[in-house]
């Protein structure tokens, strides 16, 4: 089943953060990552308006995605925005309906 990785980011140095994001096509590529949204248009339709920038990327499962979020690759990567060049909210989360079948778990829900 496929997954997706759905994060939200505030850019405050362009510059470093620009690092960041440079490295990071090849990096979802490596652990089979499809872009679907990486920046672009936006119109936030409720909650706040903290993050001006959103990324969602389609792996084949929910494993692949955490991979690549824990891989060195993105580690490294990240660590150009993780010191102050941005904040960012990033969630993996499995496709399909889970609503109405088994109770949240606590490594989800919703």
């Amino acid at each position: 089943m496929p997954a997706y990785w759905v994060a939200r980011s505030r850019i405050i140095d362009p510059v470093e953060y620009k690092k960041y994001t440079d490295r990071i096509p090849a990096i979802f590529a490596k652990y089979g990552g499809r872009v679907l949204a990486r920046g672009g248009r936006f119109q936030i339709m409720e909650g706040p308006e903290k993050f001006h920038r959103f990324v969602v990327v389609e792996f084949d499962s929910f494993e692949q995605g955490v991979a690549c979020f824990q891989s060195p690759e993105y580690e490294e990567a990240a660590a150009f925005r993780r010191n102050g060049a941005g904040e960012v909210e990033t969630v993996v989360v499995e496709g399909g309906d889970a609503t109405g079948s088994a109770p949240p778990s606590s490594a989800g829900g919703g």
